[in-house]
């Protein structure tokens, strides 16, 4: 019998919704393929057919998270906030969707966003990089990033999301301090005022 494309998706989001119980609930690196099969009701095999490893698994979760936080970031902006609050804003708006993730989204980091990564995930993590750095773009047209300022915006996010992963004050409010620090060393870097410049003693 030919599988519906009505029912291919509908399976896909349950594996998804399985794949962010399971993750939440076991940890990911206690969650097995063989784990996430069984919650979703599909033999292992079906797995690989929708998602290539747990990986790519929690890559997704992660990039839904994150088109729903543009969304988001979209509603949130008054109109007249200056660049360092729009970044502030778009960035602090993505970890707020990922709250929920947080236990799992530095194996993203270390999987899909790192230079390292592996094919398969690689390919997610250059989409989500791409999203990210577009909006990026967006809100620096006025004075267009050259590719070292771009990515020393990168370095700093990745930066800020690692710190954001295990930071345990109320409300991670030591990563909201990081994030408004590195957006300050950012924002400089944009500056016509000579940027950043070495320190003389």
């Amino acid at each position: 019998m030919k599988v519906t494309q009505e029912a291919k998706r509908a399976t896909r989001r349950r594996i998804l919704a399985a794949a962010r119980e399971q993750f939440i609930a076991r940890g990911f690196e206690a969650t097995t393929t063989r784990d996430l099969a069984a919650a979703a009701d599909i033999a292992k095999g079906t797995l690989f057919n929708y998602f290539e490893n747990k990986e790519a698994l929690a890559a997704t979760l992660v990039a839904d998270a994150l088109a729903a936080a543009q969304e988001d970031f979209g509603k949130r902006l008054r109109g007249d906030e200056d660049l360092r609050e729009q970044l502030f804003l778009h960035i602090s708006t993505g970890f707020r969707r990922l709250e929920p993730y947080r236990g799992f989204v530095g194996a993203v980091l270390e999987t899909a966003l790192s230079p390292f990564a592996k094919n398969g995930v690689s390919r997610l993590g250059d989409e989500l990089r791409m999203e990210h750095l577009d909006v990026v773009r967006e809100l620096t047209k006025d004075d267009p990033l050259d590719v070292v300022r771009l990515h020393l915006y990168w370095t700093l996010y990745l930066g800020v999301a690692a710190f954001w992963t295990a930071d345990d004050s109320p409300n991670q409010e030591d990563t909201l301090a990081v994030l408004d620090e590195s957006l300050r060393v950012f924002v400089l870097s944009q500056s016509d005022q000579g940027g950043l410049q070495p320190s003389r003693s």
